[in-house]
């Protein structure tokens, strides 16, 4: 992925700084207030999966080794050597170092578990079995603890094994092969696509097993997610349209195979706007727009597979319309008409959008090292229960003494002889 540098005096979000601070609160609160979780995964699905959990109100303790933290600390842009990545998917967590390899850190580990509701890990399967945290002992110290897992395959079968990153998953979900131009190589998309659907995936999960566990069996359970499953979900009726057609899926680029019109177009200031015309009611009235009103009347223009079959001649003619107006011009007509329209933004653009602006999309959080970062907001809205950030990714370790100290009532000594070994940080 590749970045645009934009002078701060441009930056857009500049508005009124004061209504975009999210406030810290000491006492998380949320739907999921009085949930203790233990964030021992790495990387990005685990831990936006224990963010989600941390913006609704749990309390999140993210567990790092104590050399070399999650790795997710050294990836992308940094500030200064403040990696701003983690500021996100490290808030509302605090953050202790344990090596969980070695026998005194994994008794720590068990120790936390007697006061934990769950546990997220995302260590290649059969890791924990190996530190002596399998399930069952795990199950034994908390019994109503819920184990949530997060691998590529999942915990068993013959590829259980394998070192598995998101790119591998988007490769192999049929993602890759379906997305680009036809005729040229498939395309990966240039974020985390697959880690972060299988994050919000196993927030979702993790909560079914809060519920049952609350309000039916009284115990927890394991939670067996493969990020594979997830992306596979979302991609559609694949799988049943080969079972019954034999139909392989084929890129398109940014047309679509099941409606018509449906691409990008090129305006006449070299911008670009997305149009989608699912509904027939929309595909109606945007060829009235763009001046070709007698093709709906045609028989194929019914149904969005007939639209499809004839999409040469429909986005000609939207096309040719689109490139002699403005993109401003293009979704003010959209929108008088009450036509399906979008402008294609890049992030400075999408942080100015009013829309974006009104629904608090973006927060502007406190931070000690940045003064203040923006982010994006809680994932959605409850009107009870909201979610807040309450404080941005911490440094490594920064909740360790207190910790140990408070509720496990170590000692300074102890504490000082298992850092001095790598144990703790």
């Amino acid at each position: 992925m590749q970045f645009r540098f934009v002078p701060n005096d441009e930056f857009p979000f500049n508005r009124d700084p004061e209504r975009d601070i999210v406030s810290e609160s000491p006492t998380p609160s949320g739907p999921l207030s009085g949930i203790r979780v233990l964030d021992c995964s790495n990387i990005v699905a685990g831990p936006l999966a224990c963010q989600v959990l941390g913006d609704f109100g749990a309390d999140v303790i993210k567990i790092e080794h104590p050399a070399f933290g999650d790795a997710l600390r050294g990836h992308g842009p940094d500030k200064d050597g403040v990696a701003l990545w983690w500021k996100m998917l490290g808030r509302n967590k605090r953050t202790i170092g344990i090596d969980l390899g070695q026998p005194e850190g994994a008794d720590i580990l068990k120790l936390l578990t007697k006061t934990a509701d769950v546990i997220v890990e995302s260590f290649r399967p059969g890791t924990f079995e190996r530190w002596g945290l399998d399930w069952d002992t795990l199950h034994t110290i908390n019994p109503r603890l819920v184990l949530t897992r997060v691998s590529g395959f999942g915990q068993d079968g013959p590829y259980a094994h394998r070192p598995a990153f998101g790119t591998l998953i988007e490769a192999m979900s049929g993602f890759a092969a379906m997305t680009g131009v036809p005729g040229d190589p498939p395309l990966l998309p240039p974020f985390g696509l697959a880690d972060g659907i299988a994050g919000i995936t196993a927030a979702m999960a993790t909560c079914m097993a809060l519920y049952h566990r609350d309000h039916a069996s009284g115990v927890g359970q394991v939670v067996d997610l493969a990020i594979l499953e997830p992306l596979v979900t979302v991609l559609g009726p694949q799988p049943t349209v080969f079972d019954q057609l034999g139909v392989v899926p084929e890129r398109t680029g940014n047309r679509s195979t099941n409606n018509a019109p449906r691409n990008l177009y090129q305006t006449s200031d070299r911008r670009w706007v997305a149009v989608s015309t699912s509904a027939l009611a929309i595909a109606t009235r945007v060829m009235q727009l763009v001046g070709l009103p007698d093709v709906v009347d045609e028989p194929w223009f019914a149904t969005g597979t007939g639209r499809a079959e004839h999409v040469e001649l429909l986005d000609a003619a939207v096309a040719k319309w689109v490139i002699q107006h403005t993109r401003d011009e293009v979704v003010r007509e959209f929108d008088r008409v009450e036509a399906a329209v979008a402008p294609v933004y890049d992030v400075s653009d999408l942080i100015a959008d009013p829309q974006v602006d009104h629904r608090g999309t973006f927060a502007r959080v406190p931070d000690p090292d940045l003064g203040t970062v923006l982010m994006q907001n809680v994932l959605f809205k409850l009107s009870e229960t909201p979610g807040t950030i309450r404080f941005t990714g911490r440094p490594q370790g920064a909740d360790s003494d207190d910790l140990f100290e408070g509720e496990l009532c170590m000692t300074e000594a102890e504490i000082a002889d298992l850092r001095e070994r790598g144990i703790v940080g």
